[in-house]
């Protein structure tokens, strides 16, 4: 999937768009808006883009989780190699504090990332305190031809370039469970 992201200042007209690409066969976990005004957003029934990922947790916890494990790895090495694992305590201590190493580095990491914006978004944040706001769409292949359609009859959105998407198999996911849910009484 490609994420195409289109400024608009118009949350109307967005709100348009959206029902056009829904028309068109796109679903809600593939479109978004980011914007600083949260409360306009909702107001005109469009999907927001949830505080905590505009944040940069799931990013930063990932690099986190991948410098414990880097760093547990390291500990049982050494341990390894000094021989400390045949003394009277055996691997189960240093097991134990390479489990915490990676858990202190994922949680470092995710307490950092709750503190800065998300990195597909620092781009935008200027035109968000404008007041502007940010449309982006991950679209497949097939979806492209579609996009395009709609986009060429709305003439205030500004195209804004391409990003990382959402994996496909994670849309596929949020559209069972939002089939389910409104299934559920």
């Amino acid at each position: 999937m490609k994420r195409q992201y289109y400024i608009s200042s118009d949350l109307d007209d967005l709100k348009l768009v959206e029902q056009e690409l829904m028309s068109e066969g796109l679903t809600t976990p593939q479109i978004h808006v980011l914007s600083a005004d949260d409360a306009e957003v909702e107001k005109h029934h469009l999907h927001a883009i949830e505080a905590v990922l505009k944040q940069d947790v799931v990013h930063l916890m990932r690099l986190g989780a991948v410098t414990g494990i880097i760093a547990a790895s390291l500990l049982l090495l050494v341990v390894y190699l000094m021989n400390w694992h045949t003394s009277a305590v055996g691997w189960l201590p240093f097991a134990f504090l390479a489990i915490v190493i990676l858990g202190f580095c994922t949680w470092i990491g995710g307490f950092v990332g709750i503190q800065v914006p998300n990195y597909q978004f620092k781009r935008f944040e200027k035109l968000l305190e404008q007041g502007k706001h940010v449309f982006f769409v991950d679209i497949t292949d097939d979806q492209h031809s579609s996009l395009e359609k709609v986009i060429k009859l709305h003439a205030n959105l500004k195209h804004a370039g391409t990003g990382e998407a959402t994996p496909e198999w994670v849309v596929k996911g949020q559209e069972i469970f939002s089939k389910f849910m409104k299934v559920m009484p």
